[in-house]
Formats: structure tokens, C-alpha cells, sequence
């Protein structure tokens, strides 16, 4: 079995150190340097020659850097442990960028996705693994390499029932929109067999023009209910704030949000901490800062350590992905 060398960018090594320590593995060194005229080089310095590398990175815009630069970053690093010898590189990015954009809904509109594949595999990458991805069947379709797509429903389903311990009213969940009915359901059923009670459903049509969003007529019935809302991500928290207004309307008596993944942008810190919501809840697969005081992080950390422990001890990795 060839040796396991975990990496992670300057950004976002302390979140892979989380992973690190979940894996029992240290995390291999590396050397990133910027040039004056804006060029940069990364080398790992641990020698990686007929290694199993993994490289845990998330690709997201902050104030150091933004999200195009870290993925240039990451693709010239997986270069540069290919052309070192590694015999099998992983790319390990909990949250998926470019994931939303996975159809053409305009004349001659890009696929970013599929590009972002392209450019992975090209620069040497043999596994792509996140966490629930926006569109799972694009995110396959669009790799030509070996995909793992992990689900963090059992920590929400976790949180969730530890939330609702006692709790004799109608449960509902609500998916706040037709796009992510399915992850609704899938959620859903697994909430009741934990459980072992019966848990209604219900959705919030929306639509979508560029970054307008409109609708937000409920359909199902919450009166009296707790409602669970369901979704992916938080972006500008517009879906959420739609959803979560629409239950309260509509009489829902407790409103507790699941998330995936908290991006935050624009203003949504303060939208959600304006929220009739009792709590989201969401991972740490990008870092946070001045969470609103309603938000809770899940470490989604050893989900992904075991992730990386079963690919490199050749599975079962199934078990983590459906």
C-alpha cells in the first residue's frame, strides 16, 4: 500500500488540520511563494514519489485572495505533485465552486463545472471528492475521473434530532424550492427513521432570473408545525429568507433551517440574524467568521477524514455516499 500525504493550501490549513487530526496524519509540507510581478510557484517539500496524495481544499473568495486564484493555485500544486512522482492524487474540496451553474438557461451560456473538471483532470487529478454538491447527477457527468460525492445529512439528521428530543408537534420538512425536493426527501425519511415518527412535507416555489428571485407561495400545509428547512447553501440567504418568511405566514410554531454550506455573501450575515428562525444550521466546509448568533457549525472535518481513510484503504466508500 503506498503512503498517504495529506495537503492543504496556507489557506484553509486549518480546517485540513481538523481533517488531520479526525485522519491521525500530519500534514505534509509544502512551499508557496508570490512573485513581485504577481506570478507564484507551490512545491510540496515532503517527498511524495509513489505517494497516495490528498490535497483538502476548498475554493472560496476572501479578503486574502480570490476564489479563481486559489484554484490556479491548487491546479499548478497538482501539477507540481504529479510531475514529483505522486502515484494517485485526490482533490478534496468540501465545498464544490462553481456547482450552481450546471445547465445553459441562455443562448450560448457557459458550463462552468464541466470546465473546472476539464482543468482538474488535465493538471493531473485521478479522484475529485466533496460534499453535497448542488446537482449531484451534473457533478458526476461532468468528470471523466472517479468521483466521491460524501453527505453530511447524517450530521444535520443528527443535529436535528437532537433538537427535537421531546418534541409532540407535527414535525414538516420544507424544501425551498423544487430544485432540492429530492435532498428534502432524502433528509426527511431519514429524520423519521431516527425518530421513528411520521414527518410531513412540503415546498416553496421560487424562481429564478439572473440573480432575481421570485415566488414564495408555500405548498403543503405547516399550521402549528415545526418546520425543518432544507437546502445546500446560504449564499445572499435570499432562498432561505423567502422560505423562512413563507412558514411563518402560513403559522409554522417552531423554524429550524439545514444547510450544507454557509458562503455568506453580500449581506447575509445580518438577513439571517433577522430571521424568525430558531437556529441554522450548517458545516464548517468553508470557514466562518461573525456567524450570526441563530447559526451552529457541525465539523464536517471527520466525515471527510473517513472519507480519505476508506479511499486510500481501497473502500468501502459507498457507505459514506448514499
Amino acid at each position: 500500500m503506498s503512503r498517504l500525504k495529506l495537503f492543504s493550501l496556507d489557506i484553509g490549513a486549518d480546517f485540513c488540520g481538523r481533517v488531520a487530526a479526525a485522519l491521525g496524519e500530519p500534514i505534509s509540507r509544502h512551499e508557496e511563494y508570490s512573485f513581485v510581478d504577481g506570478e507564484h510557484k507551490v512545491r510540496p517539500l515532503d517527498d511524495v514519489e509513489g505517494a497516495d496524495v490528498f490535497l483538502v481544499q476548498s475554493l472560496y473568495a476572501d479578503t486574502c485572495s480570490s476564489l479563481d486564484e486559489k484554484l490556479l493555485r491548487s491546479l499548478f500544486f497538482i501539477g507540481a505533485l504529479k510531475d514529483a512522482g505522486a502515484s494517485r492524487i485526490t482533490s478534496v474540496m468540501p465545498y464544490l465552486c462553481y456547482g450552481r451553474k450546471d445547465r445553459r438557461t441562455k443562448l450560448h451560456d457557459p458550463l462552468p463545472m464541466r470546465y473546472l473538471a476539464s482543468f482538474l483532470e488535465a493538471a493531473g487529478t485521478h479522484t475529485v471528492m466533496t460534499m453535497d454538491a448542488h446537482n449531484l447527477s451534473a457533478f458526476e457527468n461532468a468528470f471523466r475521473c472517479r468521483t466521491v460525492h460524501l453527505l453530511a445529512r447524517p450530521l444535520l439528521v443528527a443535529f436535528a434530532a437532537g433538537r427535537l428530543a421531546g418534541e409532540q408537534r407535527p414535525l414538516v420538512v420544507l424544501s425551498p424550492d423544487e430544485g432540492g425536493i429530492k435532498r428534502a426527501e432524502r433528509l426527511r425519511r431519514a429524520l423519521g427513521e431516527r425518530l421513528q415518527r411520521a414527518i410531513g412535507r412540503v415546498f416553496v416555489e421560487k424562481y429564478r432570473s439572473g440573480e432575481q428571485i421570485s415566488g414564495g407561495t408555500l405548498i403543503g400545509d405547516v399550521k402549528g408545525a415545526v418546520v425543518l428547512i432544507v437546502d445546500d447553501l446560504i449564499a445572499s440567504s435570499a432562498t432561505l429568507c423567502r422560505a423562512t418568511l413563507a412558514a411563518e405566514a402560513a403559522g409554522a410554531a417552531r423554524i429550524i433551517a439545514l444547510t450544507s454550506h454557509g458562503q455568506f455573501s453580500g449581506d447575509a450575515r445580518a438577513l439571517v440574524s433577522r430571521l424568525p428562525v430558531e437556529v441554522v444550521a450548517l458545516t464548517n466546509s468553508l470557514p466562518q467568521t461573525d456567524l450570526p448568533s441563530k447559526c451552529e457549525l457541525l465539523d464536517c472535518a471527520p466525515l471527510l477524514a473517513e472519507g480519505i481513510r476508506r479511499l486510500h484503504d481501497n473502500g468501502p466508500v459507498c457507505e459514506l455516499t448514499i
